[in-house]
């Protein structure tokens, strides 16, 4: 049950004087508050680092492999605190994140950008990192050299490169020449959409169907110790996960690979263009932000927002009545309680009731 405050009761609160029922909501409002610039203490983990050889022992174990997108320090914080086991850095960030209208127009330097601020949340956590169209299709240098950059400047542990088994050679140069895990991604692979025909779901027929083994048993061959499969049959995702002796990711793939993988901006609401068949919804954030802001909105043009004595800082009461003296003295102003503009401080709405998200 949520009690409603007064700015006088908030006051005396402020000032350790009794309110008794209130106090149960002024932790929230009153107690040790930070600056919002201010870096919050992250939690303790209370489980081992997840490393590759976790991810094996989990696939040797037959215990499913949980992955979830991650774009920046609060969903990355979301992530280890759910305890997800991989976090990936997506380049689907150019769409959900930066509002491209494709991921291959984001850039290397903004997937290492993105990549660095996820590592700064991660304590547990596997963090993998997208190459991003454009820079490691050239060649086996290339690619090395930026998978070494993700690894050294965006912190991750691993990177994913979509490609099939005529990009074999770069996997190999990656995993075998500079030590860098890699997770290949095979089936509907965004970067290279339109040379696919869109966002379509791939081997649905048997030769293109038998390509996409052709394409994981290569990749595997070439040193990925775990590979995404995207948007293609159920019973072609089956056929590879058995076929294969490393862990499947699917996204679109059904329920037989090794693990799931969701875009999260989908699976709560933030995305608003579309929303993929294979995505199951946690939550509808969106519309609850977008309402949240309209609140804030109509309170700061009915001068609700801020109250004073809840959300505002106050002066020593020394220093505050010889401030008074000072500027009556010096400007000719009365200064009293209220609020910026002369209008009077306006009660505090009542705390909402606690509700918890799928995340």
């Amino acid at each position: 049950m949520a009690f409603p405050l007064t700015a006088a009761t908030a006051r005396k609160s402020a000032l350790g004087m009794a309110a008794a029922p209130y106090t149960r909501n002024l932790p929230a409002l009153l107690g040790m508050r930070a600056y919002s610039a201010r870096p919050i203490a992250r939690d303790t983990a209370d489980r081992p680092k997840v490393t590759v050889q976790t991810i094996r022992k989990m696939y040797k174990d037959n215990k499913p492999i949980s992955m979830m997108t991650a774009y920046d320090y609060p969903t990355s914080v979301a992530c280890e605190r759910a305890q997800i086991d991989m976090t990936l850095v997506g380049d689907s960030l150019a769409m959900v994140a930066l509002g491209h209208t494709d991921t291959s127009q984001i850039t290397m330097d903004e997937m290492v950008h993105h990549s660095k601020a996820v590592a700064r949340g991660q304590q547990s956590c596997f963090q993998v990192a997208d190459l991003p169209f454009g820079s490691y299709q050239n060649d086996e240098a290339t690619a090395v050299n930026n998978a070494i950059r993700m690894v050294k400047e965006g912190r991750a542990e691993a990177v994913k490169l979509e490609i099939g088994r005529r990009g074999a050679p770069k996997i190999d140069a990656i995993v075998n020449g500079a030590g860098i895990p890699v997770v290949g991604h095979i089936g509907l692979t965004p970067q290279t959409a339109v040379a696919l025909g869109g966002f379509r779901v791939q081997g649905k027929s048997v030769a293109k169907a038998q390509a996409l083994v052709d394409d994981a048993l290569a990749l595997q061959q070439a040193g990925c110790f775990a590979m995404v499969l995207e948007a293609m049959p159920s019973l072609v995702a089956e056929t590879i996960t058995k076929l294969l002796r490393i862990p499947t990711i699917g996204i679109g793939a059904g329920s037989a690979t090794s693990g799931q993988v969701l875009v999260l901006s989908d699976m709560v609401g933030f995305f608003d263009r579309f929303t993929p068949k294979f995505c199951q919804s946690y939550a509808d954030l969106g519309p609850r932000m977008a309402d949240a802001i309209q609140e804030y909105d109509v309170d700061v043009k009915s001068r609700q927002f801020p109250v004073e004595g809840i959300h505002t800082y106050a002066m020593p009461p020394v220093a505050e009545e010889r401030w008074r003296e000072h500027v009556q003295k010096q400007f000719g102003l009365e200064l009293s309680g209220l609020t910026s503009g002369g209008h009077q401080p306006a009660e505090p709405k009542p705390m909402a009731a606690a509700t918890t998200t799928g995340i």
